[in-house]
């Protein structure tokens, strides 16, 4: 990793020690039944979520439905992201689109007191893997806050361009949701001592054990942001060798909300909303182009999620 500041080795310090002790939180973006953004009940949400004691908060990224947002909401969800969290846990927001943009994202969340961004896969194009490393020292050149490389959908990095991106000053980590162990073992080979890896995987869950092989245990957790208590559960059992509770929570909880997050395009942001909403939490719907649950799906989501919240001792 290239030379960094002190401000810099605060925030990987403070998110190493974070990802050690806990999962690391998407908060959902509340909106009204309008489609308007509700800053009362997002504040709410993530006030629910920082009680929990997450490894750290990433606000207005693909589980905060950051596509959605223009730059007045992201910069309230940002601010109340950093208001929330006064200090106790980093916050890592949500930037994307072509490098211009996501500069621009890159200073509202520089104003609103955000500890680091996470790049969001840019928009649209396939790229060579010299426009990917280009992407993050243009954007790299234009923030003072540390950036987290996130590597789906069309991003996908080479060992050689690992090393090239971990050397541009600024960048301290890499997100993964591609779920190519093969790939991910010849990163996390190839990055210098102290760069941050992070599962990315959707429902995280079901892969952690096999993440952690490659030398990648820390992940995130879109249950956290409607069943904190599976998700604490989950984390501890596996931090803990207890694999009798682990196989029990993905079989008889994760494996089934997989397949039910596997019916309907977006259902991985649509059913993680709808289960908080069925637990009181203020998030309201999705936006446009995601759909809520048909109903029949969403009595599926109920019963799932009654069994899960037993599981662990809680109630819905």
């Amino acid at each position: 990793m290239a030379q960094v500041n002190g401000e810099t080795e605060t925030v990987v310090r403070r998110l190493r020690d974070g990802m050690a002790g806990g999962v690391l939180s998407f908060p959902l973006t509340s909106f009204h039944d309008d489609g308007s953004l509700d800053p009362d009940g997002f504040r709410a949400h993530v006030a629910a979520q920082t009680a929990t004691n997450p490894g750290a908060i990433f606000p207005a990224c693909g589980t905060g439905e950051f596509f959605s947002l223009d730059e007045d909401e992201y910069r309230q969800v940002v601010t109340i992201a950093v208001e929330e969290a006064a200090g106790r846990v980093p916050v890592v927001a949500g930037v994307g689109y072509g490098w211009a943009q996501a500069a621009r994202f890159a200073r509202i969340a520089e104003e609103a007191g955000a500890d680091a961004l996470l790049v969001l896969p840019h928009y649209l194009v396939a790229a060579p893997q010299d426009g990917l490393v280009a992407q993050l020292e243009q954007l790299a050149a234009r923030t003072r806050l540390p950036l987290i490389a996130y590597q789906r959908g069309q991003v996908a990095f080479t060992a050689s361009s690992l090393k090239r991106i971990a050397g541009i000053p600024g960048v301290i980590g890499l997100k993964d949701g591609h779920s190519d162990l093969d790939r991910l073992q010849r990163l996390t080979l190839a990055a210098p001592e102290g760069f941050l890896f992070f599962n990315g995987a959707s429902t995280a869950e079901i892969q952690a054990r096999a993440y952690a092989t490659v030398g990648v245990p820390a992940y995130s957790s879109a249950v956290h942001a409607f069943a904190p208590e599976i998700a604490n559960a989950f984390f501890a059992a596996l931090r803990d060798g207890d694999d009798k509770t682990v196989e029990k929570l993905l079989r008889e909880f994760y494996v089934p909300f997989v397949e039910l997050r596997d019916r309907v395009p977006g259902y991985a942001v649509s059913l993680v909303k709808a289960a908080a909403r069925l637990r009181g939490r203020p998030v309201g719907p999705v936006r446009a182009p995601l759909t809520d649950p048909t109903a029949a799906d969403l009595a599926d989501l109920t019963a799932l999620l009654t069994t899960g919240l037993d599981l662990v001792g809680a109630a819905l």
